[in-house]
């Protein structure tokens, strides 16, 4: 436990938030140990756009993984009160004005995430823009700065499935392909659901290609960015 994390000049909270904040749980990098027995978080987030400085977080979904599954126990999912205009993207989220009015205040929905999300790595699908979306949330509502490691989804799949040729593919493109069926999408807890079957089947692949810790495979995925990138900047 650390106050490391939490600025005493950042916003006014309560002293029982204060602190739960200075006790959240000290994040890890990824471990060497095997795959199987590391818990992972995988995040979705809703929010009014994907204006890294403007938009806000609507609503959060988020599921473990743990001992090779999905653990249906350890789910979270809230929506935030916001004042926010009824936008395009908010009408395909499906959460009526009603329902941002009724949400949780912003610093005790995303306070209660990071208590669930304890010390430990979380997935993604596109992972950079929820890092982003979320560690401003939080540095604006509770003064914490956003310090786990991420690790995207988007990228993992066709690192992990190259033969599937999906190279800039959506979440969608990757249900189809492993024929994942989810029966509603587009809210946050039904897209954390989603990215979770798939991270289940690209952590299966994972060990059968010898990445057996969470640390190997962490250390591939920034190779297999890197050269990428590379290629890219070399058109």
């Amino acid at each position: 436990m650390s106050m490391f994390w939490f600025n005493p000049r950042g916003p006014k909270l309560p002293p029982e938030q204060q602190q739960r904040v200075a006790e959240l749980a000290r994040p890890l990098p990824p471990q060497a140990v095997p795959l199987r027995q590391q818990r992972l978080v995988v995040l979705d987030l809703e929010t009014t756009g994907l204006h890294l400085k403007r938009d806000l977080v609507i609503a959060i979904g988020a599921v473990v993984i743990e001992d090779g599954a999905i653990d249906y126990s350890q789910q979270f999912e809230c929506t935030l009160c916001r004042q926010v205009k009824v936008t395009e993207s908010v009408l395909i989220h499906g959460i009526a004005p009603s329902e941002l009015a009724n949400g949780l205040p912003p610093s005790e929905a995303l306070l209660s995430f990071m208590e669930f999300a304890a010390g430990s790595v979380i997935l993604a699908f596109h992972a950079p823009f929820d890092q982003r979306m979320l560690g401003r949330a939080l540095k604006n509502e509770l003064g914490y700065s956003l310090e786990h490691t991420f690790l995207d989804v988007a990228d993992l799949a066709p690192m992990l499935f190259p033969e599937a040729m999906i190279h800039r593919g959506g979440l969608d493109h990757w249900l189809d392909y492993f024929n994942i069926h989810i029966p509603q999408r587009h809210n946050a807890s039904a897209d954390a659901m989603a990215t979770a079957e798939i991270a289940l089947i690209l952590m299966n692949r994972a060990q059968r290609m010898g990445l057996t810790s969470l640390d190997e495979l962490a250390q591939r995925l920034r190779c297999w960015q890197r050269a990428r990138k590379a290629a890219f900047n070399s058109i």
